[in-house]
């Protein structure tokens, strides 16, 4: 099966669980960026509960091709995003085993959104061992071939979660909090859960 989906910044465990049930995954290219989206934002748990993480762009985007929304690297929101990560994951059992591997990609400083978003979820596919096939899509459709699975703005940073499809997976030992909390980026369930963390977005059944 191939789905159809746009890239996020480092993202949550229900977008990754989507991916994991396609073999092909083709990337939307060819949007227009969508402001205070998970395009651009990601959400972790912290001591003082969930911190949502936002990659600063440069100027207004309104009506700009998601490939050519450049990232202000003249914020200091790298060394923010990695404090904030250190903080929250340091001791979490993997943190050591996957934490320079996310450290490596993030610190590259690229230019543009799109390019930062595909190598964070190549990284994820890695980190998971999940053989998916990204591709890029070459045209802007706005209904797509039925044998594709259009999940585009499905996963809604305004809804917390997705709008077409319910997400309850299992839960897993989180660093802060008695209770759980679903649906963060992959890398708290990553941090916490190590090689296991496929097994962590099948369905809860």
């Amino acid at each position: 099966m191939k789905c159809l989906i746009e890239l996020h910044y480092l993202p949550s465990r229900q977008y990754m669980s989507q991916l994991a049930a396609h073999q092909v995954v083709e990337l939307e290219r060819h949007e227009y960026f969508v402001k205070q989206s998970y395009r651009s934002r990601c959400i972790i748990n912290t001591s003082q509960g969930t911190q949502v993480l936002i990659v600063p762009l440069t100027a207004k985007h309104g009506k700009t091709v998601i490939t050519d929304v450049r990232i202000d690297h003249s914020q200091k929101w790298l060394n923010n995003h990695w404090r904030s990560i250190q903080s929250a994951y340091a001791k979490a059992p993997f943190f050591e085993f996957y934490a320079d591997g996310l450290h490596d990609v993030l610190f590259k400083k690229h230019t543009f959104l799109f390019d930062l978003n595909r190598e964070l979820l190549t990284l994820c596919l890695k980190w998971l061992k999940l053989s998916v096939r990204l591709e890029e899509s070459l045209t802007y459709q706005e209904t797509p071939l039925e044998a594709v699975v259009d999940l585009r703005n499905a996963i809604s940073a305004k809804n917390q979660g997705m709008g077409l499809h319910t997400f309850q997976t299992r839960t897993y030992t989180q660093v802060f909090g008695n209770t759980f909390v679903n649906n963060l980026s992959l890398i708290d369930l990553v941090f916490c859960t190590g090689p296991s963390a496929l097994t962590y977005l099948r369905p809860n059944v």
